[in-house]
């Protein structure tokens, strides 16, 4: 247990929280010892001793990620002319590099932190697999991939000038896998519970999570007591009931409802229509540059801002706030601790080019 002792009435350092702590304390001579790990309010300003205490509780924890397996493909150049044969700028390339996106950049974050991930997901029967699988197990992601005959691995290609994004091409199949390769990602799931910590659900609406998938596994992780952190995307959003935290952004929370989130009242209404219809046990709206809200029972809302100082590519921050925060569950913090180094996380990676992670030091030091 990492503990705070106090030998005398106190009122909360800023370095803890920017909220009024009163306890009543034992008799002077005795000691009050105080599990930060267990803190439930926001913690505005995590102090570097604190994150430094709590990131090494991240290793080893066993995380089960479910989701769709996405190899990023990047094409890095510089521009310097127009083509002439149309108005748009000719890049020369310079290098070219993979990485895991989709669910397995969440993977990617969680081993980066010293977790222990899994990934279930789908590959294609083709080179871009193998690559996917060097990839993985490079960055020590245990892979459980069904194979699929008629859908190809999902590659995203981003052609950047210097740092700018110029264009992206997909190659994908969406849609609704056959009920072969559904049935073999739910055995894989299912042995998977017996040795999972935490289970992260990571929708790009490309075809692995169903109704079905979810329906199969989110009983049995509840009543294991299993945490369910899920970032959905609006095609199978009603489809999330009884997870522990969904973490949709702005625009997905408002399509899923089709309202317009303009207010911070939108948000908090919006949250609690949501929390109330998934039975959710909290929700968090990501809202980029205006933070994070926290909306959880008994109308207890929390508005987090962002820690971001420059922000140079969004690519992949929604995963970081999902893998930090299921991570921290998995550790036994609590739901608003988990968040603040959640957030501070994903203010590291925006300023990073490209699907990138954060590191134990880099957590710690950007305290």
């Amino acid at each position: 247990m990492t503990a705070l002792s106090f030998h005398q009435p106190f009122e909360a350092r800023r370095g803890l929280t920017n909220v009024r702590l009163i306890v009543n304390l034992p008799p002077l001579s005795q000691s009050f010892h105080f599990d930060i790990s267990k803190l439930q309010f926001p913690i505005m300003d995590l102090s570097q001793s604190i994150v430094s205490k709590l990131v090494p509780k991240f290793r080893g924890r066993k995380i089960l990620v479910i989701g769709d397996f996405i190899l990023d493909h990047f094409v890095w150049g510089d521009v310097e002319r127009i083509s002439p044969e149309a108005p748009v700028p000719v890049v020369d390339v310079r290098e070219e590099s993979y990485r895991l996106g989709g669910a397995l950049n969440v993977a990617a974050n969680l081993a980066a932190l010293g977790a222990k991930p899994s990934a279930v997901g789908i590959l294609g029967e083709d080179v871009f697999a193998d690559q996917v699988r060097r990839l993985a197990e490079s960055n020590g992601i245990t892979l459980k991939a069904v194979t699929s005959l008629d859908r190809p691995t999902i590659r995203k290609t981003r052609i950047l000038g210097g740092s700018q994004q110029m264009v992206r091409i997909d190659r994908e199949v969406r849609g609704k896998p056959d009920a072969e390769t559904i049935a073999g990602l739910m055995r894989y799931i299912l042995d998977s519970l017996k040795s999972t910590n935490a289970i992260i659900v990571s929708d790009y609406a490309k075809g692995v999570i169903q109704k079905t998938v979810l329906n199969g596994f989110v009983p049995k992780a509840n009543h294991a007591g299993i945490p369910i952190v899920a970032d959905p995307k609006v095609q199978n959003f009603w489809s999330f009931r009884n997870v522990t935290l969904l973490t949709p952004n702005t625009k997905e929370a408002g399509e899923a409802l089709d309202r317009k989130l303009k207010t911070e009242a939108d948000i908090e209404s919006a949250g609690r229509a949501i929390l109330n219809r998934l039975h959710l046990k909290a929700l968090l709206i990501t809202r980029g540059e205006h933070g994070m809200s926290l909306i959880e029972p008994h109308n207890r809302v929390t508005h987090i801002p962002t820690r971001a100082q420059e922000v140079f590519d969004v690519t992949g921050a929604g995963d970081t706030v999902t893998a930090v925060t299921a991570l921290g569950l998995a550790a036994g913090l609590s739901m608003h601790l988990s968040l603040e180094l959640a957030n501070l996380a994903a203010g590291i990676v925006v300023g990073k080019v490209g699907t990138a992670v954060v590191t134990p030091q880099e957590l710690i030091a950007a305290v």
